[in-house]
Parts: structure tokens; sequence; C-alpha cells
């Protein structure tokens, strides 16, 4: 496996094309923040207990948006209070080598590959920001700094509620992230920007996602017809696992941190970036 591993990366090396890297949850579960679907993402509200899948949507935030924002508010102080990984750094190393032929497409809202140094304009953020915020009612839409408000319940606190307000038009500012029951769109999420870096890529390293949600699928699945390689680092079975194996690919069972590492060494090993990159 190990030779494999170097053989696909020591012909990327070889080559000027570009590199894509996809990353989920399970890269930012090594540095503490729990994965989305997990227990931990449940919340009570009354004697009912809502899934992650029903508090995430835009439908929930109409009908209770202070429960929507306390929720959300919870997981942001997990994120805030989060440190980069090993991995992360490794992600952020290969940046700075490959400048703009590499581009990262993260499914993570933490902000820890930024806080790592990926670049934001390299970096498509396609379920959102955890550190941004935006009119629910859309009197402006560009996004603008989320508070560093701590973890709270329902009702919230004055203070947070005005921290919370639009001051445009008076109503809520809602999280800047992708809902269940909403689309991906290039204006907000860099979706289309997303899929032109798959259609263009050369080598697709996926790190610590199952493929639970369209878009990253779709990316795996266009490389996979074009014929690119992917290396899957995941320690558990996945679809992107399947596609590697079938396209000459290589699988990697292991931590993220572990084989980043080892990537990130052997992608920047007498590697040459084009002048003026």
């Amino acid at each position: 496996m190990e030779q494999e591993l170097e053989e696909i990366l020591a012909r990327f090396r070889e080559t000027d094309g570009t590199l894509l890297i996809l990353t989920g949850a399970g890269i930012s579960a090594e540095s503490g923040i729990p994965t989305f679907r997990g227990r931990e993402g449940f919340w009570t509200v009354g004697s009912v207990n809502y899934t992650p899948m029903e508090m995430a949507t835009l439908a929930m935030f109409e009908l209770a948006p202070e429960e929507v924002w306390a929720w959300y508010l919870t997981r942001f102080d997990a994120c805030r209070a989060a440190e980069p990984n090993a991995a992360h750094y490794a992600i952020a190393a290969i940046e700075q080598h490959y400048r703009d032929r590499m581009t990262l497409v993260t499914q993570n809202i933490d902000g820890l590959h930024q806080r790592a140094g990926s670049t934001d304009a390299r970096t498509f953020a396609i379920h959102g920001d955890a550190r941004l915020m935006r009119c629910a009612r859309r009197s402006h839409d560009e996004p603008v700094p989320l508070p560093p408000l701590g973890a709270d319940r329902a009702p919230l606190p004055e203070s947070t509620r005005r921290a919370l307000t639009c001051p445009r038009c008076g109503g809520w500012m809602r999280p800047h992230v992708l809902w269940f029951d909403e689309y991906y769109d290039e204006r907000f999420y860099r979706s289309e920007s997303a899929l032109k870096a798959a259609a263009a890529a050369e080598l697709l390293i996926v790190v610590g996602t199952t493929g639970a949600t369209s878009l990253p699928m779709q990316i795996g699945l266009l490389c996979h017809r074009r014929g690119v390689p992917i290396v899957d680092v995941n320690p558990e079975e996945n679809p992107f696992g399947e596609m590697a194996r079938a396209g000459g690919g290589v699988v990697l069972r292991e931590a993220a941190t572990e084989a980043m590492s080892r990537i990130e060494r052997l992608l920047t090993r007498g590697a040459v970036t084009p002048a003026g990159k």
C-alpha cells in the first residue's frame, strides 16, 4: 500500500497538474469536534428531542430561531475551543507549496483549516462557515463576522439577541451555513467552483468524509469517471474508498493526522511550483 501511495504521489509531482483535497468531519474529530450526526448533535426543546437533521433547517429556524441559534452557539463554542491538528497543518503546507495548483473543498464549518494557514481564496467551504452570519431576511447578502458569543440555551439573553439582530432590517441574522432543506449555490458556498476544481484535478485526496451529502459525492464521481487517481484517508469504509480501489488509487484506513503528515512529506519532496504561482 505504501509503495502504491508513493508511486501515485510521485507521478503527480512530475506534472504541472492540479490537486484537489476534499475534507469532512473526520479530520476535525481528531481536534475534539464532535461529528455532526453524532449523539452530541441532538437537542431537547421542551420535552422533544430533535436530531441534527431537524435542527439544521430553515423550517426550524423560522419556527424557533432562538432554539436554533442556541444549538449553533453551543457547536460554534466547541469550534472556537478546538485547535487545528497535524492534518490541518499538513494540508496548509501542501497549499503553501503548490499554491494555485491546489484547491481545498471542505464540508467543515469549524474554520480549523483557515486557522492552520489554508487561505480563504483556495478553500471552498461548501457547507458554510461558523465564523460568519448573514441576514435571514436577505436585506443584504454579505456575510459578516459572528461575534464571539458563548454557548447558551433559549431564551437567549438580551445582549445575545441584539448581537444576532440585523442592523439594517431589525430581523434575525442566521448562521452562515447550508441547511438540510436548502440547496448548494455558488454565491454562498462556492459549489460551482468546487465542481470546476474537480473537473480539472489530476489527483483527488479525500480525508475524513463518508460521502453522506450530494456535492462531495459528485466531486468524487466526477474525478473517478475522468480516471483521476483517488487517495482515500478514512478509518471507515466509504464510497470514496470503493472509487479509489476501482480506479487504481489508494485506500488508507488510518487517522488523518498520521496519513496527511506522510502525504505532505511525499507531495512536497522535490516538487516544482511553476514561476508566478
